[in-house]
């Protein structure tokens, strides 16, 4: 209501700013009106077109139509090259040391688990063939698909995913050298 009479106060030329209460009289007294002055000889005519023209209709040009996006560009190829792949920034050392540092760190405190000897002991007791034996095996079997152009991000799922894989890496590297330095200052085993 505020605004349809703020409206007819622009058509009839008066701004809020220049509006002043007015006062009329009434069969009671006079009154004040400080809401809205009182407007009496003004009307509002609502008209529609009589003909309105008829618009033509609007066909698409075959300019005119937006542009198909380019497809997405193929993915980036993986290099096969032996000095791409070993490089300091390649995926194999950093790949193949976590693998090994997993197994590693599984199979020492599950031996000392077992058995109750230190990693040292493990190791001079014929631990270093066996090392050496599973190591050459899952190097082997990482080179591999990263010489066929596999990287380890597309094989990536959900849980075991290759960022999983390489923290899980760091942390048994930083776990391994835990324990041995662990039991190197105990002097013995770490679980007794």
């Amino acid at each position: 209501m505020a605004a349809v009479n703020l409206s007819l106060m622009a058509i009839k030329g008066t701004s809020l700013l220049q509006w002043k209460p007015t006062e009329r009289s009434t069969g009671f007294g006079k009154m004040r009106n400080s809401v809205m002055p009182v407007s009496r000889g003004l009307r509002v005519k609502c008209m529609a077109e009589a003909n309105p023209q008829p618009k033509e209709p609007v066909t698409p040009s075959p300019q005119s139509t937006t542009p198909i996006s380019p497809p997405p560009p193929p993915p980036k190829k993986v290099s096969t090259k032996f000095g791409d792949v070993f490089a300091f920034g390649g995926p194999a050392p950093e790949t193949i040391n976590g693998r090994l540092a997993m197994l590693g760190f599984v199979s020492a405190l599950g031996v000392e688990i077992a058995s109750g000897r230190d990693l040292f002991s493990q190791l001079a007791s014929g631990g270093v063939p066996l090392f050496l034996g599973s190591a050459v095996l899952l190097t082997v079997a990482s080179v591999i698909p990263m010489f066929k152009g596999v990287s380890t991000e597309s094989k990536s799922q959900a849980i075991m995913s290759s960022g999983a894989e390489m923290w899980n890496g760091r942390f048994a590297m930083i776990g391994l050298i835990a324990l041995a330095l662990t039991e190197y200052l105990k002097g013995g085993p770490l679980i007794s």
